[in-house]
């Protein structure tokens, strides 16, 4: 009996001490430890931990991290600091962004960087996405060269957009593998992807460009500039994309009747409320 006791003694132990708070403190010290482990690798690693920091949010220690990775000398590293600034909401890393998304010479770390202004409030985001579908700021000023030579790359363009996952595919009936091979080294699903993402700047200017982005050679842009002006919610746009039911590709036939509904929608219940 006496040694049953103490075997049942013995687990209790086990379990509270596992349990504890000491515990707890030993797992979260070994949890750190091992993405320390990640954050010095000099491979691959690197960029996967700084990413993961992401999922830290309210954590000023991974903030600090991920802050600092912005400026490390592997683009992919800054792009996944980027990416984990935005997820972990850490506004304390807005002015990095900002001073380095006009610096930037990486296409790919110019995108996650504007993501990451947009995903934090700042709408100098939205003037890269501007570049990307325009050719040009909105500004006016000049892009560095090497954003130059991006915008007129699409073999570059597909790349990056591949690496950092934003390329827009409108059709979920439309076979990934069989888009990729349509598009291959072209910008369109970029730049379709830059009009999509503009559809929720307030700039009237990025209106006026999705509009002319509407009669993009590229029936993908055209579907993705239709689809951001129905989400933009303006019926002023109403006129100007008419046209558009007349489109040779049924996609973009359908994509304009869908938005034109909506807008004379907007526009009805506009007029009620008065």
């Amino acid at each position: 009996m006496r040694r049953t006791n103490l075997y049942i003694f013995s687990i209790t132990a086990i379990l509270a001490f596992y349990s504890s708070p000491l515990s707890a403190q030993a797992n979260i010290e070994k949890a750190w430890s091992t993405l320390q482990s990640g954050l010095a690798d000099k491979g691959d690693d690197r960029a996967i931990a700084v990413r993961l920091l992401g999922l830290l949010e309210h954590n000023p220690k991974a903030a600090e991290i991920a802050t600092a990775a912005l400026d490390d000398k592997d683009a992919e590293v800054r792009a996944s600091a980027a990416h984990a600034v935005a997820q972990m909401q850490a506004r304390s890393a807005l002015s990095k962004l900002t001073k380095n998304v006009k610096a930037e010479k990486e296409p790919g770390v110019v995108m996650a960087d504007a993501r990451a202004l947009i995903a934090l409030g700042d709408p100098l985001g939205y003037a890269v996405y501007y570049a990307v579908l325009t050719g040009e700021r909105k500004s006016g000023t000049a892009l560095l060269d090497e954003q130059k030579k991006m915008l007129h790359d699409p073999k570059k363009m597909a790349q990056f957009g591949f690496e950092q996952g934003i390329g827009y595919i409108p059709f979920a009936s439309v076979g990934l593998g069989a888009f990729r091979a349509v598009t291959k080294d072209d910008s369109s699903p970029v730049r379709a992807a830059a009009a999509r993402i503009l559809a929720k700047d307030p700039d009237p200017k990025s209106g006026d460009a999705l509009v002319e982005a509407s009669s993009d050679k590229s029936w993908t842009v055209r579907a993705a500039a239709l689809d951001a002006l129905s989400l933009r919610g303006d019926p002023s746009f109403i006129e100007k994309i008419e046209s558009k039911l007349d489109d040779d590709k049924a996609p973009v036939r359908y994509t304009a009747a869908a938005a034109l509904i909506h807008l004379h929608d907007v526009q009805t219940r506009g007029k009620a409320q008065k």
